[in-house]
């Protein structure tokens, strides 16, 4: 029987099936491989089933001469922390698990629009504290949803089911920005240049892979094109987005505020940004249901069995 590595706690119906297809040890801890322990792994087990924080880099990869590891099966879509090139040099391979995300991360996205533009943390935080003094009618008045414009910034999977959302749900314009144009089942305007669609949207939503191409493609530009009664909402991964810029943009109004459940050295907040009462914070929940986690952990357990068959699997990266 295959012997395989589970870098953090799995729900349990993952771990039931894990183990009636191989023999497996669960690391019991929550945080991140170290170096050493990635190599270990390399060499200990004959697949890895990591996630985020689990960075396989190339230097863990560096001394790596056809490890007993055939296939790291990434838990989750994003696989930025695993530098494919040197895995597929070490010849072993990488999976991820596409689509079980979806639903669940663009669900988080609206939660986020709607927190940020109907105070709803900041509403919260006032009942919790025990001061609010009851209804009035210019109390903690936001903006409204319904009838305005997103701009999705990636539109993928996730993308799409975002901008479904915003127009069936809410009746909002669409507007995105992507390498190409996307055909959809509903009204969406591809735009040309990021800062343009900046410039037109009341919600500009982070949807994009995080690759070396897109670190912190949302800079101190984008948030000078946007409107001042604007919000960045940013469920993709925390580097796509410059902190220092977007602290900036807030801290001098350029912006309305931010729905943010990713950070750029997460779980590393700014203070910053912990302090203001425009900004929502979530510690990572984009898949966080559990029916979700069940799905993205049997789809890895599937890339883990194939792979060490000797079949494809279904969702190889490289």
């Amino acid at each position: 029987m295959k012997r395989v590595y589970l870098t953090r706690p799995l729900p349990n119906a993952v771990v039931e099936k894990a183990r009636e297809y191989f023999e497996v040890e669960i690391r019991t801890e929550t945080v991140p491989l170290k170096i050493g322990q990635m190599r270990a792994a390399l060499a200990l087990y004959d697949g890895v089933l990591p996630t985020l924080g689990d960075t396989f880099s190339a230097e863990v990869f560096r001394d790596a001469d056809q490890p007993r590891c055939k296939v790291l099966a990434n838990f989750g879509v994003g696989y930025n922390h695993i530098d494919v090139q040197a895995a597929q040099n070490a010849g072993v391979m990488v999976t991820n698990t596409p689509g079980a995300v979806t639903d669940a991360t663009a669900d988080l996205a609206l939660t986020l629009m709607l927190m940020c533009a109907r105070r709803a943390g900041e509403g919260d935080r006032l009942v919790r504290s025990g001061q609010w003094e009851g209804w009035n009618p210019t109390q903690m008045l936001g903006q409204h949803v319904s009838g305005s414009t997103v701009g999705i910034v990636g539109m993928g999977r996730i993308g799409q089911a975002v901008a479904r959302r915003c127009h069936f749900g809410f009746g909002m314009q669409v507007k995105y920005f992507t390498r190409s144009a996307k055909e959809m089942d509903f009204p969406a305007t591809r735009v040309d240049e990021l800062t343009e669609l900046a410039e037109q949207v009341d919600f500009l939503v982070v949807t994009v892979p995080a690759e070396k191409e897109t670190r912190h493609l949302i800079g101190a530009e984008v948030f000078q094109a946007m409107k001042p009664q604007a919000y960045l909402i940013n469920v993709a991964r925390g580097d796509i987005v410059q902190e220092k810029a977007l602290i900036s943009a807030l801290e001098k109004g350029r912006i309305a505020g931010a729905g943010l459940d990713v950070y750029e050295r997460e779980p590393i907040v700014p203070d910053a940004l912990k302090a203001m009462e425009n900004v929502t914070l979530l510690p990572h929940l984009g898949t966080a249901a559990l029916d979700v986690r069940e799905e993205m952990g049997l789809m890895a357990l599937e890339n883990l069995r194939a792979a060490l068959s000797g079949d494809v699997p279904p969702n190889l990266i490289a």
